[in-house]
């Protein structure tokens, strides 16, 4: 029986984390670690009366693609904080990808020279897609 190397992403996998890829606009950054998301969808909360419970109500969330990345020689914080109108994309171990839409830089713009990360959070007001 050969053995072959299985694809990154298979399609169907028991892997749920671990390597990602970040990338604005197709060009690839150096995605360190814990990345989150949001993809925007209404939060739902409980309406709770003297009696029980009514229902629920819900609010507008904000999506949000935020993590950290490895600053490098050709990356400029000044032109990252400046990014708006971009496509954002995560793509994740388990094969998913998320993609956020004419997003916009939405974190300090800090960077830290111990470890050379820059902390990145791109946000939209459309919500983002799961594919």
């Amino acid at each position: 029986r050969i053995r072959t190397r299985p694809a990154l992403f298979p399609a169907k996998s028991n892997r749920r984390a671990g390597v990602i890829f970040f990338k604005v606009n197709g060009n690839q950054l150096d995605a360190k670690g814990n990345f989150t998301y949001n993809l925007g969808k209404g939060k739902r909360e409980a309406i709770i009366g003297a009696d029980g419970v009514h229902g629920y109500k819900e609010t507008p969330q904000t999506p949000f693609i935020e993590g950290e990345i490895t600053d490098r020689p050709d990356l400029k914080l000044a032109d990252l904080t400046s990014i708006d109108n971009a496509t954002v994309t995560l793509q994740l171990a388990s094969g998913k990808t998320v993609v956020l839409s004419d997003a916009w830089y939405a974190s300090e713009g800090t960077g830290n020279t111990e470890e050379a990360n820059i902390g990145v959070r791109f946000e939209s007001k459309y919500e983002a897609q799961e594919i």
